[in-house]
This record gives structure tokens, C-alpha cells and sequence, in this order.
């Protein structure tokens, strides 16, 4: 048992450095918003339900949640480039799809639209909605 306590650890150290990475990865990517990995313990459980005298069987990732603090505003050269000063999302259409993203790089393309610079990665409304 005192074996599986601590490898239930070593997974959840693990999954807190796969999120880790992914934000440092991503860390000039316009838009991105960084993810928080959040655990939570793990209990022996009894037919009777939990025990006062019960120890903790571990640890386990309980969610990746999304961070959606304010970031940099930078100044760029592009007249199109826009920041959302506070929560919101860009609401895009993608053959006939429609996408969110905080990603503000936006171009004109040879048809005369005006266009997000990057492929759009959400494509469901976002939690809490627009």
C-alpha cells in the first residue's frame, strides 16, 4: 500500500509537469492562457463511508483548469492587432463553424476579409460563454 501512496505522487508530479511545459511551450503564443493543474487528495473509503482514523491513499489530478488573468499588452506595428482588456473571446466563423479565441492577430487576406492570423484551436464556446 505505502507503495502505491507514493506512485500516485510521483503521477501527479508527472501530470504537473506536463502542464508546466505546455505553458512554457506556449509562452509567446498570442492569446495563450496558461492551464493550472490542481490535485486532490485521495481517501480509503469503507462501507460505512470515510473513516476519522482513515489515512490518505494518495493523490490524483483532480483538473487542468484554464487561467484567465489579464496579460502583457504589447504595442505592435499591425493596425489590426487587437487586446481584450478583461474577460471575452473573438467570436470567429470557420466554414460555417464558429470559434473563440483571445488570440487578437488579425490580417487582411486577398479576398478583402479580415482574418485571424492563427488557426483557431477552440471550437465550442468557451466556459462561461462570450
Amino acid at each position: 500500500m505505502p507503495f502505491n501512496i507514493g506512485l500516485t505522487g510521483l503521477n501527479a508530479a508527472s501530470q504537473d509537469l506536463e502542464v508546466t511545459g505546455h505553458n512554457v511551450a506556449n509562452a509567446s503564443t498570442a492569446g495563450f492562457k496558461g492551464s493550472r493543474a490542481e490535485f486532490a487528495d485521495v481517501f480509503a473509503l469503507s462501507y460505512t463511508g470515510v473513516s476519522k482514523t482513515a489515512t490518505g491513499s494518495g493523490v490524483r489530478l483532480a483538473d487542468v483548469a484554464q487561467q484567465f488573468t489579464q496579460g502583457d499588452l504589447e504595442y505592435t506595428d499591425n493596425n489590426l492587432d487587437m487586446a481584450i482588456n478583461g474577460q471575452g473571446f473573438y467570436m470567429l466563423e470557420r466554414d460555417g463553424v464558429v470559434e473563440y479565441t483571445r488570440a487578437g492577430q488579425f490580417k487582411v487576406d486577398k479576398e478583402g476579409y479580415i482574418v485571424n492570423s492563427e488557426p483557431c484551436p477552440t471550437t465550442h464556446e468557451p466556459e462561461g460563454g462570450t
